[in-house]
């Protein structure tokens, strides 16, 4: 069943529905539901852009998982980690004042956090390690689905989350 949640839905020229800064479609069947193993997540998404941020947590929330906190910038991002330990980041590259690149650097320099990055912003040159798992905006669900299970299975073998 597909839920769609905002003001509009956009969709491509394919008529894909996608997540960009004003809709989204929801996967109820989530984490665990119907044709979805992947275990629920405990998930911090930081994204300066507040609409973005809900429809993301709504998104990850309708897949099952756990949103343990939403957060705009760098210092808030990287005490949410460290208060909440997520099993999973979602974070804009693009923080207004900052990078959301420096905050998952700091975030990893005290444990290893699979996350995916995601932009609206154009991608060359951007240095973001082996890793490093960028999904741009808008995307669909099911891009979303595909970018957390590559982030973790790109985790190392001692930090993995079985997904």
């Amino acid at each position: 069943m597909i839920n769609s949640v905002a003001p509009t839905l956009v969709t491509d020229p394919v008529g894909s529905e996608s997540l960009d800064n004003v809709a989204v479609s929801m996967n109820w069947g989530g984490a665990g539901g119907k044709g979805n193993s992947m275990k629920a997540l405990r998930t911090l998404v930081v994204e300066d852009d507040a609409t973005i941020g809900e429809l993301l947590a709504e998104t990850l929330e309708g897949l099952g998982h756990t949103v343990c906190a939403v957060e705009r910038n760098v210092a808030a991002a990287v005490a949410a980690a460290s208060h909440w330990r997520p099993d999973l980041m979602i974070v804009d590259v693009g923080l207004g004042e900052a990078s959301g690149i420096a905050a998952v650097k700091e975030i990893l320099r005290s444990e290893f956090v699979p996350h995916v990055f995601v932009t609206g912003d154009r991608v060359r040159g951007m240095t973001l390690g082996p890793e490093a798992v960028l999904i741009q905006k808008p995307f669909r669900v099911s891009d979303l689905e595909r970018a957390i299970e590559r982030a973790l299975s790109a985790a190392p073998v001692s930090d993995r989350v079985s997904a």
